[in-house]
């Protein structure tokens, strides 16, 4: 850290720490089941609600969406919270980690879901206009249901754009967030102090963030089927293992 830069030395991580943070998220979730299928079981129950709610609801479905990404980062910080009273042999009580969340309410953490908001409001208008741009008004009213529309080679265009805007937005977010969540809980920073931080730890290892990125999606995907009953294992363990990433980074 030098006078001319707030910001601590940039760490190095390689493949080796992925494993290792993985290892030590599983035994933290085997530690500590309770914490980590109340806060995957949360998840696993606003995935069926959204797709419950898909068919011809799309008020409630848009209000749970826009929601979502506002509670995610306190889910996530009641499983880092875990994670680092194991590390400090504190005592797990319901109180204490619940307090955390509720103590997160008036620091940076909201600011950080309300970023996780726009950017998904920012995708989805995105996409929306593409899918109007492309189709026509019609395509506003609902996803395309038929397999003959599908003939079309502008479908095929569109789901290219989709997919590679989407790829990009969610890399951004990825590398200004992964570490970002950890630092907002464990240390005082405001908010783009943390970003940069997170985006500076992704540039100077990209190739190890990369292949976590990879990780997190496949599981979290593996994860989905069937009806998002993976979910209340998976995610508690990426989350643990999350948190270890960040102190074999930051310690």
């Amino acid at each position: 850290m030098t006078p001319s830069d707030p910001l601590p030395a940039t760490p190095h991580l390689t493949p080796a720490d992925l494993g290792r943070a993985l290892r030590a998220g599983l035994a933290d979730f085997a530690a500590a089941p309770v914490y980590g299928l109340f806060f995957g079981g949360i998840l696993t129950a606003a995935g069926l609600g959204l797709a419950a709610l898909g068919a011809g609801l799309f008020t409630w479905t848009l209000t749970l969406t826009l929601g979502f990404p506002l509670v995610a980062p306190f889910l996530a910080v009641g499983l880092y919270e875990v994670s680092r009273r194991r590390e400090a042999g504190a005592p797990l009580t319901p109180g204490a980690i619940l307090g955390v969340l509720w103590a997160e309410r008036g620091r940076q953490m909201p600011w950080l879901g309300m970023f996780l908001l726009i950017a998904f409001l920012f995708w989805s208008f995105f996409a929306h206009i593409l899918f109007a741009l492309v189709l026509g008004p019609s395509a506003l009213t609902g996803p395309v249901s038929d397999w003959a529309s599908y003939a079309d080679g502008r479908i095929w265009t569109l789901l290219a754009a989709e997919i590679a805007f989407g790829a990009a937005c969610a890399a951004l977010v990825f590398a200004l967030t992964v570490m970002a969540i950890p630092l907002l809980l464990d240390r005082e920073l405001d908010l783009v102090t943390a970003m940069r931080l997170s985006y500076r730890t992704v540039r100077a290892n990209p190739g190890t963030l990369l292949l976590w990125s990879m990780i997190v999606a496949g599981l979290t995907l593996a994860a989905l089927a069937p009806w998002f009953l993976g979910l209340p294992l998976v995610l508690p363990v990426l989350a643990h293992a999350s948190w270890h990433l960040y102190r074999r980074a930051f310690d």
